[in-house]
């Protein structure tokens, strides 16, 4: 019982509007929305407008078309540390630069892990059996440049959700679901940006947009009880505030919003194609407005690429009270030494008052990575910290 609890916690955390939860819920295979790595993860969960690592897979694919080399990656982190259970997410990713393909090709998989369920007769509490319950996803994309300031980024996805290896009661069917999705993200990063009056921004701002998850409804049973998949769309700024041979600092800033269908009682949901631009207006632009998520963090490098570096990071997100109410500040740091790195991320609410014993309070993330064959960078700018 307990970890199903915190199976509907993690739902209502995620996606959950906790003014309008509906029968079916809002979204189905909420993991699908959880900050993958360790140094977004200190800057407040904010990482489409920097995209310059290979988690950018999650955040913003087309980051990846501004980079070179290869980079593999996993990050591990115990979920909902305030339950007591072995709940866990990991994240792997893998880039590659292809010259004869003018971009390069990624990948990634996300696992996340609900543990191990007893499994009762529906008129008896004695135990029959166990069964492991997960939620999985293969990602695989393409990024390149289509101009020196300008890239794109695609990301195809397979989705297979294990809530129970066999239906519920009488219900035809097995508590397991597949399905697909795709991405499409788009990144302005100018070499060159002179603005009258304020001054030179080539090579110190990043804007990102990512429209992820876009795909049919994901169902267990039949049809017509699928849920829609997490459609979302994020809008991501970096600026680079100060840099020299040996420091940078910069500024990373993210809106991100669900664009799933909020139907009531008088009609059906719009199919995911429909509420890419329905969710926009289907609530009075005030609730529209507070429905947007907003985070942010700073990121702190000393030293330089060719010797040692490290990293000092702390953010902020913000999730209105009537849509979800997650409120945190993050910390991290990391460190890269030749072609390794290590990032660490923490979770706390402490800071709130009704943060106290919040579900994601002391989350802490971890991420080892390994990059090679990247070309030095000529200029100051982005990126910085691979």
């Amino acid at each position: 019982m307990k970890k199903i609890l915190a199976l509907f916690i993690l739902s209502l955390i995620v996606v959950g509007n906790v003014n309008q939860v509906y029968a079916q819920g809002e979204a189905a295979v909420a993991f699908l929305l959880l900050a993958p790595d360790s140094r977004a993860g200190g800057i407040g969960e904010s990482g489409s407008g920097l995209a310059d690592n290979s988690a950018a897979i999650f955040w913003n694919p087309a980051g990846i078309a501004f980079l070179s080399g290869s980079e593999v990656s996993i990050t591990h982190s115990n979920w909902l540390p305030q339950f007591n259970l072995d709940l866990f997410y990991d994240y792997l990713t893998y880039r590659q630069y292809i010259e004869e393909l003018g971009g390069s090709i990624t990948s990634s998989i996300t696992y996340m892990n609900f543990g191990e369920f007893a499994r009762t007769l529906s008129n008896s509490p004695d135990v029959v059996g166990t069964f492991r319950s997960f939620d999985a996803a293969l990602t695989l994309g393409y990024a390149t440049k289509i101009h020196s300031d300008w890239g794109l980024g695609i990301n195809f996805r397979l989705i297979h959700s294990r809530l129970s290896d066999k239906g519920a009661g009488e219900e035809q069917g097995e508590g397991t679901a597949t399905s697909v999705s795709f991405d499409l993200a788009a990144m302005w990063r100018p070499n060159e940006l002179n603005i009258p009056l304020i001054g030179d921004f080539g090579n110190r701002l990043s804007i990102g947009m990512n429209l992820s998850n876009i795909g049919p409804s994901i169902y267990y049973i039949d049809q017509a009880q699928a849920d829609p998949i997490p459609t979302n769309f994020r809008l991501g700024f970096a600026f680079r505030l100060l840099e020299d041979d040996y420091n940078s600092l910069t500024y990373t800033l993210d809106f991100s919003k669900l664009l799933v269908s909020r139907p009531d009682s008088t009609k059906k949901r719009d199919e995911f194609y429909k509420a890419i631009f329905t969710a926009w207006a289907d609530q009075p632009l005030n609730e529209e407005l507070r429905d947007i998520v907003t985070s942010m963090g700073l990121e702190y490098w000393y030293g330089t690429p060719e010797d040692f570096m490290f990293a000092l990071r702390a953010g902020y997100f913000y999730e209105d009270p009537s849509y979800g109410n997650r409120k945190f500040v993050t910390l991290g740091a990391g460190i890269r030494y030749d072609m390794y790195g290590f990032d660490f991320s923490y979770i706390t609410t402490d800071l709130f008052k009704d943060g106290e014993n919040h579900p994601l309070s002391d989350t802490l993330r971890f991420t080892l990575l390994i990059g090679w064959g990247s070309t030095p960078q000529k200029v100051k700018g982005f990126p910085r910290g691979l």
